[in-house]
């Protein structure tokens, strides 16, 4: 049994993944921000006094508080179990999400107006380029055209002059969709963008 743990967004979720890869139960809310209140209250009526045999969690891209705030619970969870974790990213959990071979867009909002935005299709689903934080329209301009999907899709939809879009957030849940490579990643933040604070000269 694997416990998901997902953060990085607006949205915060815990997942229980059974050893067929079948999801078990879940908590899904849209908090924006509280994180770490709900986080672990979420996962303790989710999992009922039973211990996971591995965690999964979210990296980002996202915001940097609710990043930090699953990788902490994910490494703490993990060290007091004595069970392993590892990581995933949020723009794969929102491809994965979608179901689809076909290339898609992820564009989810990030800080300052920009978008995190990255390609992914195939079966196995991949990757199809590098993860970019991009201001909408420069977003259009570098991005091949196909449907964006994300929080920030709509935007980018616009920046486009229309096309298909769908508005989604990462779900702990859609972590079982992952293949195996995309569900292995060190668990560390994933930022998606230099910080904003810089150290003095």
């Amino acid at each position: 049994m694997i416990l998901v743990l997902d953060s990085a967004t607006a949205a915060c979720s815990a997942a229980l993944i059974g050893a067929d890869g079948g999801l078990l139960d879940e908590r899904h809310e849209i908090v924006g921000r509280g994180h770490a209140e709900r986080l672990l209250p979420m996962v303790a009526d989710l999992l009922g006094g039973r211990v996971p045999d591995a965690i999964l969690v979210d990296c980002g891209p996202g915001s940097f508080t609710g990043v930090r705030v699953g990788l902490a619970a994910a490494q703490g969870l993990a060290l007091g179990w004595g069970v392993p974790v590892a990581g995933y990213s949020s723009m794969a959990a929102v491809a994965a999400a979608r179901g689809a071979p076909a290339p898609m867009v992820v564009a989810l909002e990030g800080g300052h107006g920009e978008l995190f935005v990255q390609s992914y299709g195939g079966e196995p689903l991949a990757p199809l380029d590098a993860l970019r934080s991009l201001g909408p329209e420069q977003a259009a301009a570098a991005l091949p055209e196909g449907p964006a999907v994300g929080s920030g899709a709509e935007a980018l939809a616009e920046a486009r002059g229309g096309g298909d879009w769908h508005f989604a957030l990462p779900r702990a849940a859609d972590a079982r969709l992952l293949p195996h490579e995309l569900r292995a990643l060190p668990v560390r933040p994933i930022y998606g963008r230099p910080p904003d604070a810089r150290p003095m000269p």
